[in-house]
């Protein structure tokens, strides 16, 4: 048996290298350490697609496809102008609904002042009516009729009934029957009609 020669054995290592080599590259693309298309499309070049080429009128399809979503913008925009015009109008109402509702809280305000005002003042003529009812009950009867016939009418029948209402918590028989019999008579009847009617 002849033995190999050593051209032999080298041409026969170098195809075993490129083989195992090959076979490397394979496995190593399979399992996806890195991708041979990639290195290899560097060396094919592709003619350019006719629908990405330059230069050249859009289709008919292209057109009408570009015309549907032109309208179907301007439906939108449209759309949201309609929107845009409702806020503002609701925006306005809510507004004016404000500024009725400050004009109501500002009223509402100045009527509370005028409530007080009027309470305080209240407050005030009764804190009067109890004192002349005072004096008056401290004074001579004669004294106090003269005093009182030069008072308003809506006055006397308050210091009356205020006398009327201290005599019943003390317990006392009340004096302002007996000053209305000392009072000229058209007054008496009209002081004891008003107290029937207020």
């Amino acid at each position: 048996m002849k033995m190999v020669g050593d051209k032999a054995k080298i041409l026969y290592l170098v195809i075993f290298i490129v083989f195992i080599s090959g076979f490397g590259v394979f496995w190593l693309d399979y399992i996806g350490l890195f991708d041979i298309n990639n290195y290899l499309q560097g060396f094919r070049k592709e003619p350019e697609s006719v629908l990405n080429t330059a230069g050249d009128e859009p289709t008919l399809v292209e057109r009408e496809e570009f015309e549907k979503e032109k309208l179907k913008l301007q439906e939108r925009i449209e759309d949201l102008d309609k929107r845009e015009a409702s806020i503002v109008e609701k925006e306005k109402n809510i507004s004016s609904e404000r500024e009725k509702l400050q004009e109501i809280r500002t009223g509402l305000v100045l009527e509370r002042r005028k409530l007080e005002m009027q309470k305080s003042q209240y407050s005030g003529y009764q804190k009067n009516v109890k004192k002349l009812a005072d004096k008056i009950n401290s004074m001579p009867p004669k004294d106090a009729v003269a005093i009182m016939t030069g008072w308003e009418d809506p006055l006397i029948i308050d210091v009356l009934r205020q006398m009327d209402s201290e005599a019943e918590k003390a317990g006392k028989a009340s004096i302002t029957s007996y000053l209305l019999t000392q009072m000229p008579k058209d007054k008496a009847s009209r002081i004891m009609y008003l107290m029937t009617q207020l």
